[in-house]
């Protein structure tokens, strides 16, 4: 009786061990990238939108006759998975680059490569979490070839897209595939081996001659590294 019950007491203390060490697992690796009381770790580039750090949101506001302007992280990434939570403003344009370049031979430094999209439903186009290959091939998904597709996607869009809320986004980009996925359901899923490696960067995008600022929010930016 003994020898069974220690043996039951083993089994079951093992099955804890188990459970502890898969959620280990799954819950490590990450970097948080929104961390801190300012934006250590971040450099402008771009346009002369300002950025500010406020009860651990990144805020983006607009300024009227510059260039789309993005907050880069210092370091580059080539194979992860990105995480972030994102409130929009109907009026202005935003996305996130996932592997971003930024180089003097190229259009002076301009920044250029893949964009997870990022815009408020008052647009009339929901395409948020489609990718946009910025200042450089135009849109990869949807494929403006497809206008069915595009429509498509639109309209799935508006369904996913929280208007006037936090949108929760997940960007896969491992090899040459990128995912992404808005509030749980997946939207893109790109193959396309241009850029193995780059940095992330938080969008503001330009106004033209507006003068009324408008800001987009980011917040629990957290970022795993896979290979």
């Amino acid at each position: 009786m003994k020898t069974k019950l220690f043996s039951l007491c083993l089994a079951m203390a093992l099955c804890g061990c188990a459970t502890i060490n898969v959620e280990s697992i799954t819950n490590s690796g990450w970097q948080d990238l929104s961390s801190g009381s300012g934006l250590e770790g971040w450099a402008p580039k771009g346009g002369k939108a300002s950025f500010k750090k406020v009860d651990g949101e990144i805020i983006g506001t607009s300024v009227p006759n510059t260039p789309n302007t993005f907050l880069c992280t210092t370091q580059e990434y080539s194979d992860f998975i990105l995480e972030f939570e994102f409130f929009g403003h109907p009026e202005l344009n935003s996305g996130v680059m996932v592997r971003g370049q930024s180089k003097p031979s190229y259009k002076d430094g301009r920044v250029h490569g893949y964009q997870c999209e990022l815009e408020d439903e008052a647009q009339d186009r929901d395409w948020s979490t489609g990718i946009y290959d910025e200042a450089r091939r135009g849109w990869l998904f949807p494929s403006k070839s497809d206008p069915d597709w595009m429509k498509s996607f639109s309209e799935a869009g508006h369904t996913a897209y929280k208007n006037g809320e936090w949108n929760k986004v997940r960007v896969e980009a491992i090899g040459g595939n990128i995912k992404t996925f808005l509030n749980g359901i997946p939207r893109a899923d790109l193959n396309d081996d241009m850029d193995a490696k780059g940095f992330i960067g938080l969008q503001v995008h330009g106004v033209g001659k507006k003068k009324t600022p408008m800001s987009v929010k980011w917040r629990n930016i957290r970022i795993k590294e896979v290979g």
